[in-house]
């Protein structure tokens, strides 16, 4: 495995987006749902930074029927675990961790 290059990310940096991109760097995929539960916001302010992050190409969005209910499901892309490894790492390294 290859060290991550350090790198800060603008599109990753705002904390709604970096507690979005931590919650699924650990997991296959996660419900919107839950993603808003742990981050504490609103439907439409999950949406906004979610639409942002899908934009930059680093999060998917899947929507699929279950039980006669729409369900949302967001996973990192490999694109998106990059810049999120590469800009924990920047954070790392610019405080000294």
């Amino acid at each position: 495995m290859t060290a991550v290059q350090p790198r800060f990310d603008a599109v990753v940096h705002m904390p709604p987006r970096l507690q979005v991109c931590g919650l699924l760097a650990v997991v296959d995929s996660m419900d919107f749902a839950a993603v808003r539960e742990q981050v504490g916001v609103s439907d439409s302010v999950l949406s906004k930074h979610v639409k942002q992050l899908e934009e930059a190409g680093y999060v998917q969005v899947r929507k699929a029927t279950r039980a006669s209910r729409l369900r949302t499901s967001l996973s990192l892309t490999p694109a998106g675990r990059t810049a999120f490894d590469a800009h924990v790492a920047e954070l790392r390294r610019i405080t000294g961790g």
